[in-house]
């Protein structure tokens, strides 16, 4: 084919790989990313086909040498290194389903690159992507202002990083309408339509900052701020003009001031504007910050074990769990699961190790060294020199505090390939001559396309039908059929793709958290169910035994397989025993980690061992005496053992430290309301009211009482609303409800 065909083809290719930024497929798992991740490896590995056969007939417009190539390649490659040699090679290089950020979903990033250094040769070319890019972006964006905040990307913090590469890409489409030293577009076109072209950036530009305020999320605004004020800075210390450094400088000090009395006066006036009202939460003390600096320190306790190649790329979760501390829970008590050090300098050092994050840092060093070159070699004009500096820099501020996506990846590899672009764009431009078709490029058309359309299939297509096959499954558990929603599981699993490992946990997942429909079945059927999801446990477990969650997750699908074989003491004991174990396992791998000595208790249980399950749960109750879910638990089972001294002593501290939403069954609540009432303790009394009120919200008689509670602790907002209710529910109670209200105040 002639050169220009192969060009287009992979420029248009790269046009199309934007169109994966909107796609979300509600019949695949975890669509937000799977749904794109999959199209792009598909479309990459396409047009890879054509970028073959392009470098073998035409080896003159192969990529030229280097820094940022080989800082890529060398990244890439030490990740594949780390991968080898971790603890998990499984998820490692496949990843998992809710990322699909694993060595072989990133990889294509890089091939994503080097296509558009190869196919992109002109300004023209380069202007064309950024609108295409924008564009794209401005929907997304336009889709988070006034539908839904994290849009069809599925996170806020990825839609702010998407935002903050399109502004900048539209400043510089903007600038390219001036012609400088490095001009673009220059004199080509009407002044009228500069104008018009201009507004339009400046618009899209727009919309990108008004969707930081919607995202609200505070590493991109810090990003973003250090970026405006390194603008100004560096337009102080390039411009020629004059004005332009005096502007430059009032900006640098009126911004300045502005961000400190903001924090010295978080409850001003000033504070309170939109554009400013997110400064005063950038904080130490936020919640996501302490988690995230328990995080942190978990990666620096287990960096001095394997400083060189990390625990494996992707298995930070290894690392979280091993060193899990307990004073977590004093922050949050939901997400205390991190897959991801939420820095990407920490997730690289902790499990690509120091070979990688050297030559992630040197991926930005050669693009520092490049512009600056570029720039005194007047390649680069001033505008675009200093845009791309503060981009990589907020990029990089950002991702201090979050980690990489398909959005970020995809722009991130643009603007790398217009830097290398720029410094090469002289060479570039010229094209080889066309020339007749060669057996060389027949053989490379051909076995590159049976490489690829064998990976396209083995690995995107299968995995599609794997994805697919797991929400048939998920949506049978949810029509109340177990058993053929197990079956929809099985022909998923049958097609062995590198992703399974999620489609099983799911399956297990579902399978512990359904004992009643289990239960229901016929024993026999009950039996194969369990067995098969024990056999997909332990394949989980195979593939990393210091997985703490697998290990888990084994635990209690064999504590449900001793319920199950109940009638058959050896065997009941046959499970048991083994769920233990495996419970042990995933309390090795994260001791700190309070819930997993609830597991070992359900088993103990399970075997009406009360000492030992008393005695794991003052254990758990130690790691974290604030932790309120772990000592309501201790309550509740110590007055299933009919402990009632422990037991109500527990559930004094359970009730004090507001953890009345843990108890459970309403029976439960009742004898609590029996001892409370007894000793007239009527502040519990009103607590455990409450929490009756919602496992029982159509107990009219509950309400009544309740609303007399509220009424003698003088809360009588509360108490009109909770006669409402009793009357809304049973009509003849209105009467005398109507007269409570009334002499409360009330209407």
């Amino acid at each position: 084919m002639p050169i220009k065909v192969y060009l287009t083809i992979l420029r248009w290719g790269v046009y199309l790989s934007f169109i994966s930024v909107f796609l979300v497929f509600d019949n695949l798992l975890f669509p937000f990313i799977t749904s794109k991740q999959i199209y792009f490896n598909i479309l990459v590995e396409i047009m890879m086909i054509f970028w073959l056969a392009l470098i073998i007939k035409y080896p003159e417009v192969r990529p030229k040498k280097s820094w940022i190539t080989y800082g890529l390649a060398g990244f890439f490659g030490a990740l594949l290194v780390s991968s080898i040699f971790g603890v998990d090679f499984n998820l490692s290089f496949w990843g998992d389903i809710e990322r699909m950020l694993g060595w072989f979903q990133v990889v294509h990033f890089f091939l994503f690159y080097l296509i558009i250094i190869t196919a992109f040769r002109r300004w023209r070319d380069w202007r064309n992507l950024f609108i295409v890019s924008l564009s794209a972006a401005t929907i997304i964006c336009l889709y988070s202002l006034f539908e839904i905040p994290f849009s069809k990307i599925g996170n806020t913090a990825y839609v702010s990083g998407y935002a903050i590469f399109n502004l900048y890409f539209a400043l510089i489409l903007f600038f390219s309408l001036s012609r400088g030293p490095a001009g673009r577009l220059g004199p080509e076109i009407d002044k009228n339509l500069k104008r018009f072209l201009g507004t339009l950036y400046l618009a899209a530009a727009f919309i990108m900052l008004l969707v930081m305020k919607q995202t609200n999320t505070r590493g991109a605004y810090v990003g973003l701020g250090v970026s405006f004020l390194l603008f100004f800075i560096l337009q102080a210390a390039y411009s020629q003009s004059k004005k332009l450094k005096i502007y430059s400088l009032a900006a640098i000090v009126c911004g300045t001031t502005l961000v400190a009395l903001v924090f010295l006066y978080p409850r001003s006036d000033l504070a309170q504007l939109p554009i400013l009202r997110t400064i005063p939460q950038i904080s130490s003390q936020a919640v996501t910050f302490q988690t995230r600096l328990i995080s942190w320190q978990a990666a620096l306790k287990d960096f001095r074990h394997q400083p060189i190649l990390g625990t494996g790329y992707g298995n930070y979760a290894i690392t979280f769990d091993k060193y899990f501390d307990p004073k977590f829970y004093d922050y949050t008590t939901s997400e205390t699961y991190f897959d991801r050090a939420h820095n990407n300098l920490v997730d690289i050092a902790s499990t690509g190790g120091l070979v990688s994050l050297l030559f992630y840092l040197a991926i930005f060093a050669a693009t520092g060294y490049y512009l600056i070159k570029g720039k005194k070699q007047n390649k680069i004009s001033t505008h675009e020199f200093i845009l791309l500096i503060c981009l990589f820099t907020t990029y990089f501020i950002q991702n201090l505090a979050v980690f990489d996506s398909l959005v970020t990846y995809i722009s991130l590899m643009l603007t790398l390939a217009y830097v290398y672009w720029l410094t090469n764009r002289d060479e570039e431009e010229q094209l080889a001559e066309n020339r007749a078709l060669s057996n060389k490029e027949i053989g490379a058309l051909i076995v590159a396309g049976l490489i690829f359309l064998t990976i396209i299939y083995q690995y995107n297509i299968k995995v599609v039908m794997m994805l697919d096959g797991t929400i048939k499954g998920q949506l049978k558990f949810a029509q109340g059929d177990l058993p053929g929603g197990v079956e929809e599981y099985k022909k998923a699993l049958s097609l062995k793709t590198g992703l399974d490992r999620d489609s099983r946990a799911s399956l297990i997942n579902a399978v512990n958290t359904s004992q009643n429909s289990l239960f229901s079945i016929d024993k026999p059927k009950a039996k194969e169910i369990v067995d098969y999801v024990i056999d997909l446990a332990e394949t989980n477990v195979r593939l990393n035994h210091s997985d703490s969650m697998m290990q888990m997750q084994l635990a209690l699908i064999l504590n449900i397989a001793s319920y199950v074989n109940q009638d058959n003491q050896s065997k009941f004991y046959f499970y048991s025993d083994r769920a233990l174990t495996a419970m042990d396992q995933a309390i090795k791998a994260s001791p700190g980690r309070v819930t997993n000595y609830f597991g070992k208790v359900q088993i103990y249980i399970a075997r009406n061992d009360k000492d030992n399950a008393l005695k794991t749960l003052r254990y758990a109750v130690g790691l974290n005496e604030k932790y309120n879910e772990s000592v309501c638990y201790l309550a509740k089972v110590a007055l299933y053992f009919k402990e009632e001294a422990a037991g109500f002593a527990a559930l004094d501290k359970c009730l004090d430290l507001n953890g009345g939403a843990y108890l459970n069954p309403p029976e439960l609540v009742k004898i609590a309301l029996d001892h409370y009432s007894k000793i007239k303790d009527q502040p519990r009394v009103l607590i455990l009211y409450e929490r009756w009120s919602v496992l029982e919200p159509t107990n009219a008689t509950l309400w009544v009482n309740l609303s007399l509670l509220y009424e003698q602790a003088g809360k009588k907002d509360k108490a009109v609303a909770a006669a409402k209710k009793a009357m809304e529910l049973d009509p003849s109670l209105k009467p005398a409800a109507q007269e409570f209200i009334w002499k409360l105040g009330g209407e």
